[in-house]
């Protein structure tokens, strides 16, 4: 049997604000309570979510960690009553409301999924968050087809090169917009059949142009502000728009003639609020229809850097630059 400490190192937002309010902290070792499960973590990944709560503009769900930090990898050291199919000692990536950036972390076991084949601690801890927004988001929610024009915003981030992938995989036609040259090459390398750069271009136009006037038929957002409105004319007839996130702003003055018109669907989410046996049921599907995917080389992990748990300031600052293609995870 493994014997716990009794306190462990981990990052806190005592006062929010910029990067330095991420502070390390000594806490307890926290106990998993019955379906949940403790996890010695190796790796945790670095989202906007985090920044947003180190700003203090998205705080965590009640019941949560107040501990920044929403995917992990590493290993169980510790069951909770009633948990079954999962081993002490295996190594696992989960899904977390918060505590990622820590030592130790306690997770429900439904959001919880054996680390895939042939991957790093720290490839690993770069899926969860991704993942799980994406399949649903881009395939439950909105429903993508085979066969389909998808196009994703942010192509380079850690949800973009996602997306790119897992659309391409599944058999859409994929369109992503990204900031420069260099990025957008990297777009296609990734699997997307047009890149487009946001800076020099028009991406409406573009759209159009490229499917010859039939548009996309889900678009996946997290730009919102001025995008809102030039995605409902990039996207096809019957299309669907998800919005996940608002970089530019969540107000606008829309004219929803085109909605009317084209019968748009704009629906959105987010994730990290919804309960467990909601994102159990997102890690069912990925573990049956994505995991191989990944253990097949079909769709990889994209890692822009790693930072130790002590240099997570520096973490922050890597993400606010925007200069990042892929995940930034702290390595423990």
């Amino acid at each position: 049997m493994t014997v716990l400490p009794a306190t462990q190192t981990v990052i806190a937002i005592p006062v929010p604000g910029g990067p330095e309010a991420l502070v390390a902290e000594t806490r307890p070792v926290p106990t998993p309570g019955p379906g949940e499960v403790l996890v010695k973590v190796a790796a945790a990944g670095v989202n906007r979510p985090d920044v947003l709560q180190r700003e203090g503009g998205y705080p965590p769900p009640k019941g949560a960690s107040d501990i920044p930090g929403l995917e992990i990898a590493g290993t169980v050291a510790a069951l909770g009553e009633g948990v079954s199919g999962i081993a002490l000692g295996e190594t696992v990536v989960a899904l977390l409301a918060g505590g990622g950036y820590a030592e130790w972390a306690v997770v429900d076991a439904r959001c919880v999924l054996p680390l895939p084949k042939g991957l790093s601690m720290v490839e690993g801890a770069s899926l969860p968050e991704t993942f799980f927004t994406v399949w649903s988001n881009v395939f439950d929610r909105a429903g993508l087809k085979p066969g389909e024009v998808f196009l994703v915003h942010g192509g380079t981030s850690g949800i973009g090169v996602t997306a790119i992938q897992l659309a391409k995989a599944f058999g859409a036609t994929v369109i992503a917009t990204a900031g420069g040259a260099a990025k957008c090459a990297r777009c296609r390398a990734l699997g997307a059949d047009l890149a487009i750069d946001y800076r020099e271009e028009n991406f409406v136009e573009a759209v159009k142009t490229f499917t010859k006037g039939h548009g996309a038929d889900v678009i996946l957002d997290m730009v919102g502000g001025d995008y809102i409105e030039r995605n409902h004319e990039a996207a096809a007839v019957e299309g669907r728009i998800v919005q996940i996130a608002f970089l530019r702003g969540s107000k606008v003055t829309l004219n929803f003639m085109r909605v009317m018109l084209k019968r748009l669907v704009h629906t959105g989410s987010t994730l990290r609020a919804r309960d467990a046996a909601f994102k159990g049921a997102i890690a069912t599907a990925l573990r049956e229809k994505v995991w191989p995917l990944i253990e097949e080389g079909m769709v990889k992990p994209v890692i822009d850097s790693t930072f130790a748990l002590g240099e997570v300031v520096e973490a922050h600052r890597r993400m606010e630059t925007n200069a990042h293609v892929g995940k930034i995870v702290l390595t423990l």
